[in-house]
């Protein structure tokens, strides 16, 4: 086995220096015929990280081309990592719960994308200085372009390693602005915050309390909870508008 770089990440993912020569794909060519992962190998690999960690399943990253994704469970936790294609490099997602009370989630301070009426409610905790957040921002805003069907209530939740984070997120709650929050994504400047810090601190306690450590992270109306950033056809198909 060749020696692997591990790195734990605190937004998700964090991308590692990936040979995009060495990923680069023939059109319509599935890069699991070429490159393959046992899961005794993977066990292998998982075990030297999460002790006791069980591998449930192995596929194709939906987030970085030229990685798998091995799902983890270690009793109740479930959580995942990224190896890259060489098996050089792995990064660790933070574990997150497998399903959560959906209306216990309090949404008085979230930015909502999409009719307040839409039959299909997704909560998302998020951080303007998140480059997935930033993704999944633009992925919804096409969605809800799209469909009257379905809406996100935004939740934010700054991480501490992204150090102008805070401020960005309790300005934009403060108004409870979409435009500031579509600023944030964009790289603009935004204004200080013109209200206490009292409704973020609350965000920040709540997502502690449901362990949603990381950004994004999504959870359905029943519960169910997802880390990370999906294509539009593939959020649809998890929300389950397809």
């Amino acid at each position: 086995m060749k020696k692997i770089v591990y790195l734990f990440a605190g937004c998700l993912i964090v991308m590692l220096p990936f040979s995009a020569q060495a990923f680069k794909l023939k059109e319509g060519q599935d890069c699991l015929n070429c490159h393959k992962l046992k899961k005794t190998e993977a066990q292998e690999i998982i075990e030297r990280i999460v002790p006791n960690g069980k591998v449930i399943d192995i596929k194709a990253s939906p987030m970085i081309k030229g990685a798998w994704q091995i799902d983890v469970q270690r009793d109740a936790q479930h959580g995942a990592v990224l190896l890259d294609f060489s098996k050089k490099f792995l990064i660790g997602l933070t574990p997150v719960p497998k399903r959560v009370n959906f209306s216990k989630i309090p949404l008085t301070d979230a930015i909502v994308l999409g009719p307040a009426a839409a039959k299909k409610k997704v909560i998302v905790f998020t951080d303007p200085d998140c480059p997935y957040c930033r993704e999944l921002h633009q992925v919804m805003k096409q969605i809800v372009a799209k469909s009257n069907d379905i809406s996100f209530s935004l939740i934010l939740n700054p991480l501490p390693m992204h150090k102008d984070a805070y401020k960005k997120a309790q300005a934009i709650l403060c108004e409870k602005s979409t435009t500031l929050l579509d600023d944030a994504f964009a790289g603009k400047a935004v204004p200080e915050p013109a209200c206490s810090n009292e409704r973020l601190e609350k965000n920040i306690a709540l997502a502690k309390e449901f362990g949603f450590s990381g950004t994004p992270t999504l959870v359905r109306e029943d519960g169910t909870v997802l880390s990370g950033y999906l294509q539009a056809e593939k959020l649809l198909e998890w929300i389950g508008a397809k």
